[in-house]
Formats: C-alpha cells, sequence, structure tokens
C-alpha cells in the first residue's frame, strides 16, 4: 500500500488531499476474520507520517508508529506490516493533523459469523479548503506535538459554513471548526454516491466516522434499521430513529430496503447544526430527486444516551480494578488539559499486563470529548446512571458536564496513548499513556 495525494473535487474545486491506497486502487485495506495485515506501507508524500491502526487490538506497539517513541514513516520510506487483524469496522489515519486533509481510509475485516447480505462502507469527513495549520491558528492554539502535516500548495480562500455553534463562552457549544463542506466518501450532496440495493433486502453499512472534530448524528430515514456493532464490536440489536457518532467512532447499522423499492437517503447530520452529508441507496429505476444539505432542524449534541441503550454481546467478566480519575478541562488559549496537565506534563498511568483499568472521565468543561484509548477495547460500565454492561468500544463521548467509566483488561505490554479525538483538542494537550508493564 501507500501513502500518496489524490485529487477529488468539493463545491465545484478541485482539491488536493491524501489517501492510503491499495493494491487493487481502492482506498484502504479489506479482509476476513484470519487474515493478516501483511504488506509494505510506503510514504509517497512529501511529509512526515505517523501512521495508527485504529481499532487494531492485535497490533503491537511497534506496529504501530502512534506511541511514545514511535516516530513517523518519513518520505519515501516504507513500514513492513505484519499483524492479525481485528475482525470489525475499523479504519487506518494519520495520527497527526494531516488527517484533515483525508488522510485516513477503511480498514475492514469482515467477521467469521456477519451475514450474508450486501455491505457498503461509507467514510465520513469534514473538509476544509484551509490548511490544518490555518485552522489551529484561527482556534488560538499551537500543535504540542509537531507534524501538523499540512498540504503544500493547497487552496486555503474559501469562508466556513454558515449556522456553526460556534460561542465558546460558558453555555454547551460544538463545533468550534468551521467547515467548507462534509462529506460522505468523497463526496457532499450536490453529488452523492448512488448505492445500488435489491428491493426487499437487508444491507449493512458500515459507518466511520473520520471527521477531525466533528460529531454526527446518522438519519436512515424511511428504512427500518439497528444498530448492530460500535468500533468493530458486536452489541445486542438497538432501534433508534438516529444515531450519533463522535470522532472516531464506527456504527455497523443493518438496514432493511422495502418490497416496493425506491431511493433512500443515509443523511450523517452534523451535531447541534443543520448541515449534513451522506449517500442514496437506490432500487434499479428509482427515481432520484435533489437532497438539500441543509436538515429542517438542528441535530441534538451528542451525548451518553445512546451508549445507554446498547448492551455488550461479549462483556467483559465481573472483576475488580485499579480506578483512574481522569477530569477532562479547557484553558485560556486553547489549551486542552487531563487533570490539568498537558501531554508532556502528565503523568502516565502506570499498570501491569493482566490488570483490569478502570477509567473513570470527568468532564468539566462545555463540549463533548470523544476518548480513544490505543491497542484495546474497553466496556462502557457506567454514564452517570449507574453501573451496566454497556457497549465494547475504543472510542467512548464523555457529554459536557458529564461522567462515563470505561473497564478495560491489559493484555499487552507498551505505551498506549489516550487522548480526545477531536483531534484540534488532542493537538493542544488532550493525551495522556496508559504504560503496561
Amino acid at each position: 500500500m501507500s501513502i500518496s495525494t489524490r485529487q477529488i473535487e468539493v463545491l465545484g474545486r478541485a482539491a488536493t488531499v491524501y489517501g492510503f491506497n491499495g493494491y487493487d486502487g481502492q482506498l484502504g485495506f479489506y479482509g476476513s476474520a484470519g487474515d493478516r495485515f501483511q504488506l509494505g506501507m510506503q510514504n509517497d508524500t512529501d511529509i512526515d507520517v505517523i501512521t495508527h491502526w485504529h481499532g487494531q487490538v492485535m497490533a503491537a506497539e511497534g506496529q504501530d508508529r502512534a506511541y511514545t517513541g514511535g516516530g513517523a514513516l518519513a518520505p519515501g520510506a516504507v513500514d513492513q506490516m505484519d499483524f492479525a487483524l481485528t475482525p470489525g469496522t475499523h479504519w487506518m489515519h494519520a495520527h497527526q493533523l494531516s488527517e484533515q486533509a483525508l488522510m485516513a481510509a477503511p480498514m475492514i475485516c469482515r467477521e467469521a459469523d456477519a451475514p450474508d447480505v450486501q455491505e457498503h462502507v461509507i467514510m465520513l469527513h469534514d473538509f476544509s479548503f484551509r490548511s490544518p495549520e490555518e485552522i489551529l491558528a484561527d482556534l488560538g492554539g499551537s500543535d504540542m506535538h509537531g507534524g501538523a502535516g499540512g498540504m503544500a500548495g493547497m487552496d486555503h480562500s474559501g469562508g466556513g459554513m454558515a449556522g456553526m455553534d460556534m460561542d465558546m463562552g460558558g453555555m454547551i457549544h460544538a463545533n468550534d471548526v468551521a467547515y467548507d463542506a462534509y462529506l460522505a466518501n468523497d463526496r457532499t450532496l450536490a453529488d452523492p454516491e448512488v448505492v445500488q440495493v435489491e428491493a426487499g433486502t437487508r444491507v449493512r453499512l458500515r459507518i466511520i466516522n473520520a471527521g477531525t472534530a466533528t460529531a454526527f448524528w446518522i438519519d436512515p430515514g424511511v428504512l427500518q434499521s439497528e444498530a448492530i456493532a460500535v468500533d468493530g464490536n458486536a452489541c445486542a440489536p438497538l432501534q433508534a430513529k438516529a444515531y450519533p457518532m463522535a470522532q472516531g467512532q464506527r456504527l455497523d447499522l443493518m438496514v432493511t430496503i422495502p418490497p416496493q423499492g425506491g431511493a433512500f437517503p443515509i443523511f450523517a447530520q452534523v451535531e447541534a447544526a443543520r448541515m449534513r452529508t451522506g449517500i442514496v441507496l437506490a432500487t434499479s429505476g428509482a427515481k432520484l430527486e435533489r437532497l438539500d444539505d441543509m436538515a429542517e432542524v438542528e441535530a441534538p449534541h451528542v451525548d451518553a444516551s445512546f451508549d445507554a441503550g446498547l448492551r455488550a454481546v461479549d462483556a467483559l467478566p465481573d472483576r475488580t480494578g485499579q480506578m483512574a480519575h481522569l477530569m477532562l478541562g479547557e484553558e485560556a488559549g486553547y489549551r486542552f488539559t487531563i487533570n490539568g496537565k498537558v501531554h508532556g506534563e502528565d503523568t502516565p498511568i502506570a499498570v501491569k499486563v493482566g490488570d483490569r483499568l478502570e477509567l473513570m472521565f470527568m468532564n468539566m468543561g462545555m463540549m463533548m470529548h470523544p476518548m480513544h484509548l490505543h491497542g484495546h477495547h474497553f466496556q462502557v460500565v457506567d454514564v452517570g446512571m449507574g453501573r451496566f454492561n454497556g457497549p465494547r468500544r475504543d472510542v467512548v463521548a464523555v457529554p459536557p458536564q458529564g461522567m462515563v467509566t470505561v473497564a478495560v483488561d491489559l493484555d499487552k505490554p507498551g505505551s498506549w496513548y489516550l487522548h480526545c479525538h477531536h483531534l484540534y483538542h488532542m493537538a493542544t494537550g488532550m493525551m495522556t499513556e496508559v504504560r503496561v508493564a
């Protein structure tokens, strides 16, 4: 595989973005349970790249560059990868702000027990004609980790989209970055992807929120739907009118196409806003109508209510463990902290292989923080309403003024990042490490 630049069209304008390109010409990697990720990954860009195989828990520390001392893949260099794939809907991305320029791709490992139905992957992005360095500067922050990885020569003109909730005062808010567009598989609703489906059948949508700073609500419209997995982990099927997705999260949604057929949009609407993107599922001969990229009403803020209704299929066994309390905060100068410290000032969490660790996140700020642990899938066990066997995940949404506790069994040594998956929050400090000896 190679990491390289590619050209797409957004809002009638050419844009140079990145891609993880497979040997077959498609973006990303697709395998099946029992396969290995055994290949060379070549950096054909002109920037250093810190690669992260998000959700691939069988990748040892040295197989994933996103850890302390992992370094970066230099331009022209090749990393030799070899590890067993973790089944489920996962993804690969740069662990730096170059993800903003679409340096991300699906990393799908079809489960051994996956039902024999049509499948389709939806990759969501927030898009800007500005470089990530410009965005971060406009926010008033500075990249504490370096290597934002902006696109040299990128067209930086064009303003943000109207209607963004940009109030950074003492009230709950979202969307601190003003984007030019929102994409589903590289396209806006002005020219959405149309996926051919059969009337009266089921379709499995593997949805990945690769947004750098945006959470979405997935709206299947009139289609019957149910969530069957989150972050690559099976869950008890749960039906909802709309499904929240924080940054970095994945959702496997099973939808049923009516016997009479037709054209059925699947919308992804920005949290606390009207902007949306999406795709269309259509049977043969269905009439396609123009889709508005603005919903009639704003979507709600993403909170913990969806997770509160989910139940894990493979719950962790009951056992006692060590508890770590993590206070999520925001300081002046666009500086985001864990326990009052930015990464580099923080004290890593020290544990041993075989330990059970519980992480209690307490969000004292006014923005939702999607917290991600590398190398492991944890279980949500408390969202402020008492203990329960919640979903297995690797990213959990911690709502403003909220508390969420997750439990994880640490099965491998290494230094595993724990950070906010709003990557501008991560870049400005909201990251620590779980060090497993």
